[in-house]
C-alpha cells in the first residue's frame, strides 16, 4: 500500500506531509525551497511508494482561487507529466495556516518558534493531508 503525499505549495517554500501506509495519520515531513521541490520529490519517490499526491487548493473566502493558483497550475501540470501513474488531487487549503499557528500554540511552542514559516508550511501540509484523509473516510473511500 502506498502513502499519500501532501504539498502546500508556495512560491518560496513548500510544505510537505505524508501519510502512514495505512492512511490513518498525516505527518509533516519537511519544508523545501520551492526551486528544489522536484529534486526532493524525485529522491523521495525513489525510496517510497506514493499512490496519490494531494496539492493544497488556494481558495479565498468568496470561493474564488487566490493568486497562488497561477503558480500551482503549471506546477501540477509538470508534476502530472513527470509522474503520469500517480493520482494527483487538489484539496481546499483555506485556514490551514491559521490552524497550523493554533496547533503550535496548543503544542506549547514559544513565540520565536511559531514565527518559523517553514514549520508553518510543513504543519499546513499535514493539516491538508489529514483533512483529505478524513474526507475520504466520510465517503467510505479508505
Amino acid at each position: 500500500m502506498g502513502r499519500l503525499l501532501a504539498i502546500d505549495y508556495g512560491t518560496k517554500r513548500t510544505g510537505i506531509a505524508v501519510s502512514d501506509t495505512l492512511k490513518i495519520i498525516a505527518n509533516g515531513l519537511t519544508t523545501v525551497r520551492t526551486h528544489t521541490l522536484f529534486d526532493f520529490l524525485k529522491s523521495y519517490m525513489e525510496k517510497e511508494d506514493v499512490e496519490c499526491i494531494v496539492v493544497g487548493l488556494p481558495k479565498q473566502m468568496n470561493n474564488e482561487y487566490s493568486e497562488n493558483m497561477n503558480h500551482i497550475r503549471p506546477f501540477v501540470k509538470k508534476l502530472q507529466s513527470i509522474y503520469p501513474d500517480i493520482r494527483i488531487e487538489y484539496y481546499d487549503e483555506r485556514f490551514t495556516s491559521a490552524l497550523a499557528q493554533k496547533a503550535m500554540i496548543d503544542g506549547g511552542l514559544k513565540k520565536k518558534d511559531r514565527q518559523n514559516k517553514a514549520l508553518v508550511d510543513e504543519i499546513s501540509a499535514a493539516i491538508i493531508l489529514q483533512d483529505y484523509m478524513e474526507s475520504l473516510r466520510l465517503q467510505n473511500k479508505v
